[in-house]
């Protein structure tokens, strides 16, 4: 049998499926919800959840959360005297998961369908791979979380073509996807979001609110008093549930320390936050190029949305109520485990075709010419957009860029910025080419990405025909902390060119900003105008930088115009 599992930031689940549809495994203590968190003792013993939380109220120095977020960096968590990394702790909990399942079900789980944020890079995706596998786990279908939710409800669905709007606030990390149900396909639109904003933030809201009535600093608490501290904060946070004004109450110091919040200066205190959710949310729609009124089904998805704030700002946002008819913690659980059905081409499920897009966009590094014959390098070249429906293959030529150069490296970068430094290298591929004068050779670089997020990348000579390929899968690229100190301060080291001038300044990251959240022939004539604003700014005359910069100004607004629908 093939296990569906919600790795999640907070809690963790696992479902299966049956003839009664998707059912949700109860762990050993008989709990749907199994907290993301573990736990190791000075004799190497791993607790998992309900007890790893205990023990950290006792000994937070032996406990590790969140961990989720750290997904494929090089982030060290150091327990009793143990170094782990964020995969290996949560193959913890996808071990506890499995042993829970095969206690329930009675029967040995070697493959599990397992779901991720949709906004995680494919380094982040690799990692989870990675954990499951540590688990004793075979995971060679990852699912979106998002997409996972959507088929939850699109089993329930009368309607054979229902639009979805997928709103999924975790724990510690906030997605939306824009999905179609057309008779049995279910195709993604669109997918945006930030691995940095969840629950565990609406919890540091509460702890400052705490803080700051009762005229504490939060620095000054021992580690055992901020664990107890943000721990209270998160069941004040669930009180507001039920109560538009909740009293919490922390020993500190040796003395009871109470302080009453109620939810509208919760709701103040968190506009920030609240700001945060909506721009994912415009980025996803104009990348869909669907209207609000085109939306068939706002569905929740993540213990945050039962926040009644966070459900008061989406009915505001989206001028009705969202379909919160699946229990929200739930839903991505179940629908892992219809995938897995799938997958094992069960009987008793009707074949859902599935496609899905590329969350990232897919590059390489290319130099811009200016004028006066100056080259610039270190320009982000898109070859794949956002949001392409996968599977998918792009071939894109480029030449030489110097006079009789005898090689062509191809960096393979994933991301949004127009410049190259500030996205993720994948890799890179090196070849030979003959040596002639600039722009006399040229390469054909293929990009070929597929549902399982295996990128292939082949590079051919036009003249010689030579190729060169590589298949980025296992291998990934990660800079250390000292590696990414360094790269800051090599930058830092850089001469800064004069375009000191606050307006110049605005307008360039605005720019910026419309070409992360524009792709196509938008994108590229939003980076033509910055090349040639930046050009005039570069010759440094007064009268022709004040001419440009009127010019682009007049573009950007009708920019923007055209980017959101007025009526969002």
């Amino acid at each position: 049998m093939i296990i569906g599992i919600d790795l999640g930031t907070t809690n963790s689940l696992a479902a299966y499926f049956t003839e009664g549809g998707p059912k949700i495994i109860p762990n050993r203590l008989g709990e749907n919800l199994t907290p993301s968190v573990v736990s190791v003792d000075e004799n190497g013993q791993v607790f998992v959840g309900r007890t790893a939380i205990e023990r950290k109220q006792l000994y937070p120095d032996t406990c590790a959360e969140v961990f989720k977020r750290s997904m494929g960096t090089s982030r060290e968590y150091h327990l009793s005297g143990k170094i782990f990394k964020a995969e290996e702790l949560s193959s913890f909990v996808l071990r506890s998961l499995k042993e829970d399942a095969e206690a329930f079900l009675g029967e040995e789980i070697k493959e599990a369908v397992i779901s991720v944020p949709a906004y995680f890079n494919d380094v982040q995706r690799k990692a989870t791979k990675r954990a499951g596998e540590l688990a004793g786990l075979t995971v060679e279908r990852m699912i979106s979380e998002p997409t996972a939710a959507a088929i939850s409800y699109g089993l329930h669905q009368k309607n054979p073509n229902t639009r979805f709007l997928v709103f999924d606030l975790g724990g510690g990390t906030f997605d939306v996807s824009i999905l179609e149900l057309y008779k049995n396909i279910m195709e993604v639109r669109a997918v945006a979001g930030d691995n940095y904003l969840g629950g565990e933030d609406f919890n540091a809201i509460i702890a400052d609110i705490f803080c700051k009535k009762l005229t504490i600093n939060e620095e000054e608490l021992s580690e055992k008093e901020r664990v107890h501290l943000h721990y209270q904060a998160e069941q004040a946070k669930k009180d507001f549930t039920d109560h538009s004004k909740v009293t919490m109450k922390c020993k500190l110091g040796g003395e009871i320390r109470v302080c009453e919040i109620d939810e509208e200066e919760f709701e103040k205190a968190s506009q920030a936050l609240l700001t945060r959710l909506r721009r994912p949310i415009e980025r996803s729609l104009s990348d869909a190029n669907i209207k609000l009124k085109d939306i068939n089904e706002i569905v929740l998805v993540g213990g945050s949305t039962k926040m009644p704030l966070v459900r008061r700002f989406v009915s505001r946002l989206f001028g009705r109520f969202p379909n919160v008819s699946i229990n929200p913690e739930e839903v991505v659980a179940l629908g892992a485990a219809v995938q897995g059905a799938m997958k094992e081409r069960n009987e008793l499920i009707k074949e859902m075709i599935m496609t899905d897009v590329c969350p990232f966009t897919l590059g390489t590094d290319v130099v811009v010419g200016r004028e006066g014959g100056y080259k610039e390098p270190g320009h982000f070249f898109p070859i794949i957009e956002r949001n392409t429906v996968i599977p998918v293959s792009r071939t894109e030529r480029l030449y030489t860029a110097n006079d009789y150069q005898s090689m062509i490296k191809v960096e393979v970068l994933q991301g949004e910025s127009r410049f190259s430094r500030n996205n993720l290298l994948l890799g890179e591929v090196e070849i030979p080419v003959p040596r002639k004068k600039a722009g006399e050779e040229a390469v054909d670089i293929t990009y070929t990405y597929d549902i399982n997020s295996i990128l292939e990348v082949e590079v051919q000579v036009v003249s010689t025909g030579q190729k060169k390929r590589i298949v980025l899968k296992k291998d990934d690229v990660d800079m250390t902390d000292e590696e990414i100190d360094a790269r800051f301060k090599e930058l830092a080291a850089l001469k800064i060119h004069p375009r000191e001038e606050e307006e110049n300044k605005l307008l360039i990251l605005q720019g910026e900003r419309l070409y992360e959240e524009c792709t196509g022939d938008m994108r590229r004539a939003i980076d033509r105008e910055l090349n040639a604003f930046e050009a005039i700014l570069d010759k440094q005359n007064r009268q022709e930088i004040e001419e440009a910069r009127a010019h682009f100004k007049e573009f950007l607004a009708t920019a923007n115009d055209m980017k959101w629908d007025e009526d969002f």
